[in-house]
């Protein structure tokens, strides 16, 4: 991957990352809250779980 290739894939998830927040703020809002309220251990499940699904989708797209 190339520098550009990079730049246009963060800039790719700012787009996704804000989608909610622009269209529908007050579910993105109580969302957010909900998860301030998880603990550390859910926290890290979510993050991982994140991580290993991105990394399948990366590895089904090369």
């Amino acid at each position: 991957m190339t520098g550009i290739d990079w730049l246009a894939a963060i800039g790719v998830l700012l787009v996704i990352e804000g989608v909610l927040p622009f269209a529908a703020p007050t579910v993105w809002r109580d969302g957010f809250r909900r998860m301030l309220e998880l603990s550390d251990g859910q926290l890290r499940f979510i993050g991982a779980a994140s991580m290993l699904g991105g990394v399948f989708l990366l590895m089904l797209l090369n």
